[in-house]
């Protein structure tokens, strides 16, 4: 129980450094730090294929094609949409937003097992009124602190932000649903060659979105170039937090997740996602200098009971989406 405790808690203080970046690097645009991130994962996965290469010479053209969909939505458009989020909206609001996940993709997976016949695993909707309302008590609370906290020209930026933060809860509803899925229609013992995959299929997209970029960045944008190609203001740090993430959110964090995973009960891993908000919102406001308000606390309490009440409500099928990644 240690052991699997310490594992997820791992888990979950590297996979807040996701939140955080986009704040060490405000003066980086998101798309550029989805696809450095990804592009040192990408080569990350180069080494790591040595090891699956039998499993990966399995795969058909089919597999290699989803692995794309999904590195390219779970991937490069979440984490783009995600980092917008954090630099327009700031840290607390968007973190609490991905922080609803377990429920979210519960509630999902529900629904697209009622349309599709089964519901086995499903609850009855009273039983989520509770939990739903700690959720939007907290969402609504947070959101109230920070709006009112921001400067009168910049509402309009914190709510395209907000709109960014739920495009990326998207991302990340549609992704582990659509991953676990393919990955029990294709067998055991595919779990790490899989992740390998992904990692392959997110070099190309990463290279292609970034020359895509590079060429919009440089001969279409307005007013030419934005950005100091190819490194940035700041190289150093921006390859630094790049290689840290690929190697330590994207490798490690899951690693250690997937170990927890096997030491403690699938209903519990499901509730200890809550880690990842409770490190970013940590992180975040380390970085502002400053505890959280009041209205801040107590939804940030209200959205961490809704959410164990939600994962509790959902205990056979909430947990193993969950298991697929969070970050």
């Amino acid at each position: 129980m240690l052991a699997g405790l310490s594992a997820a808690l791992g888990a979950g203080l590297l996979w807040g450094l996701v939140f955080l970046t986009p704040l060490l690097l405000a003066d980086y645009p998101p798309f550029m730090l989805a696809i450095g991130r990804y592009l040192a994962f990408g080569v990350l996965a180069l080494g790591l294929a040595w090891f699956d290469r039998a499993a990966l010479a399995r795969l058909t053209r089919a597999d290699w094609i989803e692995a794309v969909k999904l590195a390219l939505v779970g991937n490069l458009v979440y984490y783009a949409t995600l980092a917008s989020a954090i630099q327009l909206a700031g840290g607390p609001v968007p973190t609490l937003i991905i922080g609803t996940l377990p429920v979210v993709i519960a509630i999902t997976a529900n629904l697209l097992d009622r349309h599709h016949g089964g519901g086995e695993d499903s609850a009855p909707w009273i039983r989520l009124a509770a939990p739903l309302a700690l959720i939007l008590g907290g969402l609504f609370a947070v959101h109230s602190a920070s709006a009112h906290a921001l400067p009168a020209d910049a509402s309009a930026d914190y709510l395209l932000g907000i709109g960014f933060g739920l495009c990326a809860l998207a991302c990340w509803t549609w992704y582990p649903i659509r991953n676990s899925r393919w990955l029990r229609a294709r067998g055991a013992g595919l779990s790490r060659a899989w992740a390998t995959a992904q990692g392959l299929a997110t070099l190309p997209v990463a290279i292609v979105a970034g020359i895509g970029y590079w060429l919009w960045d440089t001969r279409l944008a307005p007013g030419g170039a934005g950005f100091a190609w190819p490194l940035g203001p700041r190289p150093e740090a921006f390859v630094g937090m790049c290689i840290l993430l690929g190697l330590a959110a994207s490798w490690l964090g899951t690693l250690l997740w997937n170990r927890a995973s096997h030491l403690l009960p699938a209903a519990l891993v499901g509730q200890l996602i809550v880690f990842e908000t409770l490190a970013a919102l940590l992180y975040a406001f380390l970085w502002y200098g400053r505890w959280p308000g009041m209205a801040e606390s107590a939804g940030i309490a209200l959205l961490i009971a809704g959410v164990l009440g939600g994962v509790r409500v959902f205990r056979p099928g909430a947990a193993r989406p969950a298991v697929d990644g969070a970050a």
